[in-house]
């Protein structure tokens, strides 16, 4: 069971900063101290919304939580501040963030949400929750940053489907055992996956077409993204370029070990993610 003080948006303290050794972390070391405090007040509700769809509680508690914390971004707008997100309403003011984009974000949970997991959507289907649970985290994102209206919201349509095309395949052995399953069922067909438990499609040994076919529409993806910052001011792309870089070395590294079952965990070493900081937080 979930408790109202576990999913509630006005009794829970406020989280930490993310762990040290995240991309997320180390991209956002490189913004001004405003723009820096705003990210993390973005990340502090992006991780509350998804602990209460990942919770044990059931559908039902989740999505009622989820509801709660919809009002509360609702009460933000009309000028009340959050016991758990204080700063939350003058990120909102300071950077015009869009309550069409927090919304997304929990539509997004909800559909993680539901009394049945997502298991082997459909293209469509897994688009829209792509959009949901990431780009419009990066639409939030790219205000913040200042960059143009236009190329920021195609920077955060293709680099928020990269990011999470790269979650999804690092996270294959992780969701299965959750009863979730988010590789496209037209790739799965495709490959000639039956589409079974979700434990029989993340063992099935022709998972890895399937498994490349992904890899490489989040490759395309990075690829768009980096033409448009390359044409955007450098300093306002500085933090999703590192995210980018350091996703493509997780995604490279997935892609040497190798998609068969069983597959061992994959990480971008320490010295690697210093590396890519070192290279773009001077631009």
């Amino acid at each position: 069971m979930c408790s109202d003080t576990l999913i509630s948006p006005d009794t829970v303290p406020a989280a930490a900063h993310p762990a040290s050794r995240s991309s997320f972390y180390v991209a956002m070391r490189v913004l001004p101290a405003a723009q820096r405090a705003a990210m993390f007040g973005i990340y502090a509700f992006c991780r509350a919304v998804d602990d209460i769809a990942d919770s044990d509680a059931p559908a039902r508690e989740r999505r009622a939580g989820l509801e709660r914390w919809r009002r509360a971004v609702d009460a933000c707008y009309d000028g009340q501040d959050l016991a758990r997100l204080p700063d939350l309403r003058r990120h909102i003011e300071a950077f015009g963030l869009a309550r069409a984009d927090f919304h997304s974000v929990i539509d997004g949970m909800m559909m993680d949400a539901g009394t049945s997991a997502l298991c082997a959507p459909d293209a469509a289907t897994l688009d829209l929750y792509c959009d949901r649970v990431a780009s419009s985290v990066g639409r939030l994102s790219v205000r913040v940053f200042g960059m143009e209206r236009d190329d920021g919201l195609a920077l955060a349509h293709h680099l928020g489907r990269a990011l999470q095309l790269t979650n999804i395949l690092r996270d294959i052995d992780d969701d299965a055992e959750n009863g979730r399953m988010y590789l496209p069922r037209e790739a799965l067909q495709d490959a000639g996956v039956e589409l079974g438990s979700t434990a029989s499609i993340a063992a099935h040994p022709a998972l890895p077409r399937a498994c490349d076919g992904v890899a490489a529409q989040a490759h395309a993806h990075f690829d768009q993204a980096e033409a448009i910052a390359r044409r955007s001011r450098a300093r306002a792309v500085r933090a999703p370029r590192i995210m980018s870089a350091a996703y493509q070395a997780l995604l490279a590294r997935l892609a040497a070990r190798g998609w068969n079952y069983p597959r061992q965990p994959v990480t971008v070493p320490t010295l690697q993610r210093a590396a890519i900081l070192l290279r773009h937080a001077f631009l």
